[in-house]
């Protein structure tokens, strides 16, 4: 396996060999840039694009904060802009029932390996309790195969978080709320905001779960 191309194709075979309708690798970048090879349809793919999914896709957000895989079931669609989201994937052909694999690679490096069905959820239990461990390594091997292909991302230099973002990162990676960080490092919730702000810019993250996710796959700080 030489190109890009080639993770393509090897999606579509796994997904064949699963008897699937969708098999996903996505890759999320610094500042939101993205890779994806996969099986969802064109249309999807530019109507997600278009749409900007990227940001309330529930589907992301819940694995941003996992480091287990996830059946879609266990996400949270309860907001109105999440049942729109998922009315809009199933017209545009994605299936009911999704497993999701979230990988952290170095450099804060984050993706999704997803395989996608529609179908009843008896079906889908039996299936997943029958190829979950075979998912979760293959999830990791094609995106080793991806980090290989695609050095750039993989390769860029460490962030340096000042003492103060990496104190607020680490205890929001503990639960803590934005007024909770700021009574315990004993400064303004405004304050607060702004290293917050700091350490996502610099982590090239999508939102303050994100950046969290990336300082902790970075080692940049521990719970």
């Amino acid at each position: 396996m030489q190109r890009l191309e080639d993770l393509q194709r090897m999606t579509e075979q796994m997904r064949d060999c699963l008897g699937i309708d969708h098999l996903v690798y996505h890759w999320i970048g610094t500042q939101g840039a993205q890779y994806g090879c996969g099986t969802y349809s064109p249309d999807w793919l530019a109507r997600y694009a278009a749409q900007g999914y990227l940001r309330v896709d529930p589907v992301i957000q819940g694995c941003l904060q996992r480091v287990h895989p996830v059946d879609w079931k266990a996400l949270d669609w309860s907001s109105k802009t999440a049942r729109a989201f998922l009315k809009d994937a199933l017209r545009h052909g994605v299936g009911n029932q999704g497993f999701t694999v979230p990988i952290r690679g170095p450099n804060g490096q984050f993706a999704l390996f997803t395989v996608n069905h529609g179908c009843d959820d008896a079906r889908w239990a039996a299936f997943i309790a029958e190829w979950r461990d075979a998912l979760v390594l293959a999830a990791h091997g094609i995106n080793a195969r991806a980090l290989e292909l695609m050095p750039g991302p993989a390769t860029q230099a460490p962030v340096a978080l000042s003492p103060r973002e990496r104190d607020a990162m680490r205890l929001l990676a503990a639960g803590l709320s934005r007024a909770q960080v700021a009574a315990e490092l004993k400064i303004s919730e405004h304050t607060v905001r702004v290293y917050i702000e700091g350490a996502r810019f610099k982590l090239g993250a999508l939102n303050t779960t994100h950046a969290v996710a990336r300082a902790l796959s970075c080692g940049l700080i521990a719970l």
